[in-house]
Parts: C-alpha cells; structure tokens; sequence
C-alpha cells in the first residue's frame, strides 16, 4: 500500500525544518518541504488577526498531500487555508503554539514548558527532531580518524546570536578557557562543530584558542555533527538552542549546557532547561565532569504513536 503524503511547511529556518521532517519520518509519511512565504503587508501582523485567504501568502502548491504538517507563524493561516479548501478529509498538524484558536487543527503538538492544554493538544518534552539513533552510529566512522584514538571525547556543539542571547567576545572566550581546562584536566579530545547561527568569528575564536588535541569543524557538516554526537563521552550545546540540545538527548549521554548572556527574558527557554535538568539529562557547564546515564529521549517516535491518521 502506497504511503500517506505529507506537506511540511515551515519558515525554512533549520530547527523548524528538523521537527516537521522528524515527525514525518516518525509517521511513516512521503513527504515534501515547502517555505512558506508571506505577501508584504501579512509578514507584520499575528496569525490570529490575519484572514484565511489565499491572498495572504504566495506559495501555490500543486502536488497532493493527505497530511500537513507546520511549524512556525507563517505556516499557521497558509495550514488552515489549504486544509479549509481542500477536497480531501486532510489532516493538519502544528508544532508549536499557533496562538490562534487550537480548534483549526487535527493535532498540536507543543513543548511540555509552554503549558499549553487542550483535547487536541499533545505535549512533548523538548523539540521533535529528525535525528536518528541509527544515522548517529552509521556516522561514526566521519570523524573517527580525525581525533586522538586513545582519548575518549569531549563534543562542543555551537549555536549562535539570537533575541534572547548575546555572543560577545568575552563570554565565548570565557566558555573556550572552561572547555580548555576541562579537556586537558580530564585528559580528552576535543570536537568543536558549528551550527547553521554560528559566526564565523566564534569558529575563528575557536582555531585561535583551542589548540592541542583538537577538532574544529569550520562549516555546517550534519555527518559531522552525527559523528560527534556518535564518539563523544560528554556533549556540551550552548543554552541558546533547545533543538540541539534536544538532539543530543536522544543519544543517553550527560549532556552539558554552556550559558551565554541574555538580552531579554529568557523564561521559557529556562522552563526547557529546567525540565530537562529534572529528568536527568541535562546539567550547567562548571569545572568538572561527570557520567550519568538516563533513558534517551525520542520525541518524534513517541509523539507519533499518540497521533491517528486514519
């Protein structure tokens, strides 16, 4: 029997790409990506005031599709549109809090901290993600030459400026000299992968100040993001990004979050460290290190068990 088509529309920033792609993976769906995109006057104005007419966005998709899939603002009034105007019984499913009425879709699926409620609404603890425990062991080999073979491996995974956080200078200097003494204190290997927000100057900063026994990835590589995540012992991901901090908890591993200065109220982003520090998973980055093991955590799996498509 033929598979069930998906639609994924998202704002194509890759967090969202990540978890529409992980619960379709987890659903067992064909899918395709589309990026949603605004018409000027609707970029500025909140989905709940914003009408459901074709006028409000520009994409014209023309393939079929049985399921959708959305994340992000802009994909809250094109989801409800196409599925209001199709000819089909098509099911919609949005990540995230849409702020408009949860009623508009089949499902929403929202993270744990947020508190969201309702008879349609499941909650996930953290951000769905397309990572998989299988791709991140096949990945092994990547990187595995590249590092000292008698050292077991210290993981660094990189995020970058946002709203919330502030990348200066002084502060990632700071996180590189705890990483630093940390390795040579406990005798380990170094990996240091960016992400797709990380400036060029952090990865500059890193050649210049983590020297001896050392990996640095200097672009976005996902076979070398799934290797490092594969060989390391500890995985530390700066506190600006749930989602790869999120990945790194589906391999069990003590997962560490490096702190960044804040600009603005971090609250929610507290919630999700927090929630992830009670379940065992998560500690703050100090001047030691330790092992603890916990159950790992697959969001898209579990979620998509709680889902009926039919």
């Amino acid at each position: 029997m033929s598979k069930l088509k998906g639609l994924l529309l998202t704002e194509g920033l890759h967090g969202m790409i990540s978890q529409v792609e992980g619960l379709a993976k987890a659903l067992d769906l064909e899918y395709f990506h589309e990026k949603i995109e605004l018409n000027n006057f609707w970029k500025l104005i909140p989905p709940s005031l914003t009408p459901v007419k074709k006028y409000v966005f520009k994409n014209n998709i023309k393939k079929e599709f049985d399921i959708i899939i959305s994340c992000g603002r802009k994909s809250v009034v094109p989801s409800i549109y196409l599925k209001k105007n199709s000819n089909k019984n098509i099911i919609n499913i949005h990540i995230q809090n849409p702020k408009v009425s949860l009623n508009n879709f089949n499902y929403i699926i929202a993270p744990e901290h947020d508190g969201i409620s309702g008879k349609n609404v499941i909650s996930s603890k953290g951000a769905l993600h397309y990572l998989t425990i299988e791709e991140i062991e096949k990945s092994r080999d990547y990187l595995e030459n590249k590092t000292n073979k008698k050292k077991d491996i210290l993981t660094l995974i990189l995020g970058g400026p946002t709203k919330y956080y502030n990348y200066s200078t002084q502060n990632i200097k700071s996180i590189f000299s705890n990483i630093k003494n940390l390795t040579e204190k406990n005798n380990l290997h170094l990996i240091v992968i960016p992400s797709n927000r990380t400036p060029m100057e952090t990865v500059s900063l890193a050649k210049s100040e983590l020297i001896n026994d050392t990996t640095i990835i200097e672009t976005v590589d996902k076979k070398a993001y799934l290797s490092a995540l594969c060989l390391a012992k500890y995985i530390v991901v700066t506190c600006d990004s749930s989602s790869m901090i999120s990945e790194a908890a589906l391999t069990g591993k003590p997962v560490y979050v490096a702190m960044i200065e804040t600009k603005r109220n971090d609250k929610r982003f507290k919630e999700f460290r927090k929630l992830f520090e009670n379940m065992n998973i998560l500690r703050k980055l100090d001047d030691k290190l330790e092992t603890w093991s916990y159950e790992k955590l697959d969001e898209a799996n579990r979620v998509s068990k709680l889902i009926k498509l039919k």
